[in-house]
């Protein structure tokens, strides 16, 4: 009788128990037909990937205390719903000493930075990659989270509307406080600035860069927007006291910026108001809660504004129409129904496999937009769907390539 594998695994629930795996061997030498081979960054530890019923997770062998401590972080910083890969499971205590498994579920429709520049090219890339890494970083940092390591590597994108989102995917490095100090953000940004020249040069020695994008100023406005968004986010602000619309605008600014403002912090003094904005009432995600909230529906920060306007624009017409006012819920619930629904049901299932409902419901909305222009007058969702499943189809190419790996 052959003696069980030794390894102490845990594992939440929703996910596989991953039993079937060779425990007993390094990761690097796996032959178990559930590995996949799927485009990733570059990782200083053996990572692979495997499937299960159509879900894929990565796997990264390193040593158990860095594997316990990184599976602590990536809870915590799920917990407080921040933009981070989602921790499965962990494998310790394995036999003939060989290192932990730190196990998480791939983030589905996401690229690493390094394909963003191969295949078709996304308009405006410089921009949306100074975004989403600059947001990812300040979001972190409002809660308290040192990265330690911010890298475009240790990042995945997802398309947004048009811009990118940015995760994180290894934290490793990390370290959690109740709050950052200016000097352990500012390290922080220094190392993102180093890192972003290196990997950028790589990227252009091996297929080039485009144009507009040069290594050094890429970092250095990585910093800039990261500033630029924590003084928003944080600065102290004082006006009179016939002033106080500015109240309002700085709170419409944030939620143009994705923000909600939980408390504020408003002094009264002879010369008028001071207000000061605690970085932890600040939560991101503003426009995405709002429409889950109002639709059940999961977006990106950016689809969920652009699905928000749409609905908008839905109920305006649905009160014209019925000649009385409709609550935002109920526009929202008609909305969900009679557009969004139809719309995606009306795009051939092998889009799906390159992108999200709600991006994909976006690109409809985008496409009705141009229609529109062309036409002077509004074409309607329905023409727009069916042109844009003309254009799409004949140039379909998954955002998510996974090969099956030799031997």
């Amino acid at each position: 009788m052959t003696e069980p594998t030794r390894f102490q695994l845990v594992a939440r629930t929703g996910h596989p128990s991953f039993l079937d795996l060779p425990w007993d061997l390094p990761l690097e030498v796996w032959q178990t037909p559930r590995i996949v081979n799927v485009i990733r960054g570059i990782s200083r530890h053996v990572v692979r990937f495997v499937e299960y019923d159509g879900v894929l997770y990565a796997l990264k062998e390193l040593p158990e205390r860095p594997a316990r401590r990184e599976w602590t972080l990536l809870r915590g910083l799920e917990g407080a719903g921040l933009p981070v890969v989602e921790a499965a499971a962990l494998v310790t205590e394995r036999e003939d000493d060989l290192d932990a498994v730190l196990i998480t579920r791939h983030l589905e429709y996401s690229l690493p930075y390094r394909a963003l520049f191969s295949g078709a090219a996304i308009p405006d890339l410089r921009t949306h990659l100074l975004n989403a890494l600059a947001e990812l970083l300040t979001r972190l940092h409002v809660r308290g989270f040192f990265w330690g390591d911010c890298s475009l590597s240790n990042a995945l994108f997802r398309r947004d509307a048009g811009a990118l989102s940015a995760y994180l995917v290894d934290a490793e490095t990390g370290e959690q406080h109740a709050a950052l100090s200016d000097g352990q953000r500012g390290y922080d940004l220094d190392i993102a600035q180093l890192n972003v020249v290196g990997e950028l040069l790589d990227i252009d020695a091996e297929i080039g860069l485009p144009p507009d994008l040069d290594p050094e100023e890429t970092a250095e406005e990585v910093v800039r927007r990261y500033h630029a968004l924590w003084d928003e986010l944080t600065r102290e602000e004082t006006f009179g006291t016939d002033e106080r619309f500015r109240l309002d605008e700085r709170l419409h600014r944030l939620n143009r910026l994705g923000f909600d403002v939980k408390e504020i912090q408003l002094n009264a003094t002879p010369q008028g108001y001071r207000l000061n904005l605690d970085p932890h009432v600040v939560e991101p995600g503003h426009h995405r809660y709002r429409l889950l909230r109002l639709t059940g529906l999961d977006a990106q920060e950016n689809q969920a504004r652009r699905m928000l306007n749409d609905i908008a624009r839905y109920r305006e017409a649905m009160e014209r129409r019925e000649k009385r006012p409709l609550s935002e819920s109920v526009a929202a619930s008609h909305w969900r129904e009679e557009v969004f629904e139809p719309t995606i049901a009306a795009v051939p299932e092998n889009l799906w496999a390159a992108l999200p409902a709600a991006e994909v419901f976006h690109q409809v909305l985008e496409h009705r937009w141009f229609l529109s222009e062309a036409a002077g007058k509004d074409v309607g969702i329905d023409k727009a769907v069916e042109s844009y499943v003309a254009s799409e189809l004949p140039m379909l190419r998954p955002e998510r390539i996974v090969l099956e790996e030799e031997g």
